[in-house]
């Protein structure tokens, strides 16, 4: 445990949230932007995900790059990077340039966010560091929660880019602090980065996050098929380097490590299916529930109240019982919340319904995210802290893109779907241009726009609008109820109990320190 532990900790959860904040408060905001930039479906989702794009896509190489050169420079250069990344959201020009600053404010979080774990890692150990990845991954995931709340109050007084200015304050608060608090070198290695491996792994999850996005979008079969082969081929590279390389920047031996793979994987959905449930989510709320921002903001705070309330008592329970049962426990409680969403979430459900699923949800990471973390830094050598909390992060982050982009090209093609649909079986439909229907079936916003332009179908607009985003929205639930039944399957089947779980990370333990004591001896 470090001098002054309780200023440390409180700093790097500071810089934590720092990094959590943006990721979630482009969602409440969606509805504004759909409206500002007449954006596509697509484009709304490019914006909710491009922060957990950038950050999914440099974690691992930004983490090493810290392993390697300092971890207290890394964390204060993305934090400082994210002030800039934050005013070019707010005044963003068009919603592409939106989309590349949200962008780069995950590379700004990449920088920041792993070394905060890999910091608790090298600075607590054993036992002592349960805790404070308990109140990290808490904090971390009620901050992600509570930015839909904040994003609602600013939007009830300011446009649509003041959501994207709530770190300002904690971006003040967090660099004096870094500065004076966080010790500058910690068990760091020597050992050169893997530079060529970080540029494959950015390639990897880019074009696979790109592709799944543009998969629902009419014509661009050529552009995901081309995004596809990228990440193909940078996956295979990826392998083949990370075999070869005297240094590779991804231990894959560590990562074959049984209890390391299936708590990343079991991590990933975990924390996807929270960040996924939020982006449908307050769009359900303000589209077909008619909420205001301030109202769906508000409306998600069982999720966040929960996960405080839940993950030290997930330590508790994963000393007691296990990661296993931990993991397992919060599995059920995330699927409670998707089929209360897929069951009850419809036009004129009372809030219930609506609190009553965020709330499993949120229970349900509150338990998952605990073990999850500590799993992944207890199989691993303190000299691959880096990796361990590049590879939680990617849990978060990684899990976020993926499953909002999953989610998220579901609910626009089953939009698009049921649109099209209604609009066939209408006693107008020969009157509906195909111009007029390509902006109809683009997004709930272009509907919205087009209820505008003709006032005597303004009523059968909406409704047919409301109707077809809950149809999409029943495709993404769908799809994480899946996720979540594969997920529980493989840590049921695979993840040790808690006893083996014990003598395997003894037996890691071990490995690493005889790994360690050959290589001194080799360079004496």
């Amino acid at each position: 445990m470090p001098p002054r532990a309780t200023a440390v900790l409180g700093t790097l959860i500071l810089v934590a949230a720092v990094a959590n904040l943006p990721m979630a408060v482009a969602n409440v905001a969606l509805p504004d932007i759909g409206l500002h930039f007449d954006a596509s479906q697509t484009q709304l989702n490019l914006v909710a995900v491009g922060y957990s794009l950038g950050l999914a896509a440099s974690v691992l190489w930004l983490g090493a790059l810290g392993d390697r050169y300092g971890r207290k420079q890394m964390l204060l250069l993305g934090v400082v990077l994210s002030l800039p990344a934050c005013l070019l959201s707010a005044w963003a020009p068009s919603v592409e340039v939106l989309i590349i600053a949200r962008v780069v404010g995950g590379l700004a979080a990449g920088m920041a966010y792993p070394t905060t774990l890999s910091l608790i890692t090298a600075l607590w150990a054993g036992d002592s560091r349960t805790r404070p990845i308990a109140l990290w991954s808490a904090i971390g995931g009620a901050v992600s929660a509570l930015g839909p709340l904040l994003s609602g109050l600013l939007l009830e007084h300011f446009w649509w880019g003041s959501v994207f200015l709530i770190t300002l304050p904690l971006i003040v608060v967090a660099v004096p602090l870094v500065v004076r608090t966080i010790p500058a070198h910690v068990n760091e290695t020597a050992d050169p980065v893997d530079n060529l491996g970080g540029i494959l792994s950015v390639l990897l999850v880019g074009a696979t996050i790109l592709a799944i996005n543009f998969a629902a979008v009419p014509d661009a079969g050529t552009l995901v098929f081309g995004l596809a082969v990228i990440g193909v081929a940078a996956l295979a590279g990826f392998v083949i380097r990370q075999r070869r390389a005297p240094n590779p920047l991804y231990d894959l031996h560590v990562a074959g490590r049984r209890i390391f793979w299936v708590a990343a994987c079991a991590g990933i959905i975990v924390f996807g299916s929270l960040m996924g449930a939020m982006f449908i989510g307050q769009q359900f709320l303000q589209n077909v529930l008619g909420y205001s921002t301030i109202e769906s903001g508000l409306a998600i705070l069982p999720a966040a109240v929960f996960m405080v309330l839940i993950a030290p008592r997930s330590a508790k329970l994963v000393e007691t019982r296990g990661a296993r049962f931990t993991l397992l426990t919060g599995y059920v409680f995330v699927l409670a919340g998707f089929a209360t969403m897929l069951a009850f979430w419809r036009d004129g459900v009372g809030y219930w319904a609506i609190g009553l699923g965020y709330a499993f949800v949120g229970a349900g990471v509150g338990f998952a995210g605990t073990p999850a973390s500590h799993s992944l830094t207890g199989s691993v050598p303190v000299t691959r802290a880096g990796m361990a909390s590049g590879t939680a992060d990617l849990q978060r982050d990684l899990g976020g893109a993926v499953m909002q982009s999953i989610l998220g090209a579901l609910l626009t093609a089953g939009y698009a779907s049921a649109f099209n649909k209604l609009i066939a079986g209408s006693p107008e439909a020969a009157s509906v241009s195909t111009q007029v229907e390509g902006v109809l079936t683009k997004s709930f916003a272009s509907a919205e726009t087009v209820a505008g332009q003709y006032p005597q179908y303004s009523e059968q607009i909406i409704q047919a609008a409301k109707q077809s985003f809950v149809d999409g929205q029943d495709w993404a639930y769908v799809a994480g109820i899946v996720a979540v039944l594969l997920g529980g399957a493989l840590v049921f089947f695979l993840f040790p109990t808690r006893d083996d779980e014990q003598r395997m990370l003894a037996a890691y333990a071990a490995e690493d320190g005889s790994a360690v004591e050959t290589g001194d001896a080799g360079a004496a």
